[in-house]
């Protein structure tokens, strides 16, 4: 039995596509793994707070050195660390926003980047030679975005800073196991766009 997280970052809510995709990718996982536990964290509709000074203060406590009163800064953070550290597979739904990724998307990925939690350094300097600590994991993910030609070597590829830099981060953590889905054309609308969704929606429905 597997433990599913679903992370959505939109900011829309029934007017979202990425929500749609995500809840396509539950539906088909539960038919197919009726056993699997899901969990949803929403970083787009709640508010993940920004880091601050009493999270650098908190987070940067060596972990032999951390007592109650010097980890107050860290509270959430701690929560969805454990919840990366506890799922064995996570969803990410996001729309591509400013070729980016939304603000509360980003707020949530300050959260997560712990060291010594989720990352460190090797040899315990800061030397450039990072390890990622959660292992074993697998990452979809679910974008969207409304323009097109996106992809590795495609004609807007030099703008993507949505797929790339997700991949890039989790990577850092050590989710090396990814595999990216994305609905491309939304702004277009009509037809093209409902022939991207088809395509999409059959590549969600085919995972096993």
């Amino acid at each position: 039995m597997k433990k599913v997280l679903i992370i959505n970052a939109s900011v829309r809510n029934e007017r979202s596509q990425s929500r749609q995709l995500t809840q396509l990718f539950l539906d088909n996982w539960r038919k197919k793994n009726p056993d699997d536990s899901f969990t949803h964290r929403e970083v787009g509709l709640d508010e993940i707070p920004p880091i601050d000074e009493s999270w650098i203060a908190s987070a940067f406590v060596r972990p032999e050195n951390r007592e109650e009163q010097n980890q107050t800064g860290v509270a959430l953070s701690n929560i969805l660390v454990k919840e990366l550290q506890e799922h064995d597979v996570y969803v990410l739904g996001t729309p591509m926003y400013n070729w980016s990724i939304p603000s509360g998307l980003k707020a949530y990925i300050d959260q997560i980047m712990r060291i010594n939690e989720t990352w460190k350094f090797r040899s315990g300097k800061p030397d450039g030679d990072y390890v990622g600590l959660l292992e074993n994991k697998k990452l979809f993910i679910l974008s969207t975005r409304g323009d097109t030609g996106y992809g590795e070597n495609e004609k807007n590829g030099h703008m993507n800073f949505q797929t790339t830099y997700l991949k890039f981060i989790f990577g850092m953590m050590g989710v090396t196991d990814t595999t990216i889905i994305s609905l491309d054309n939304e702004e277009f609308g009509g037809e093209i766009f409902e022939k991207s969704k088809q395509r999409i929606y059959d590549q969600i429905n085919a995972i096993p």
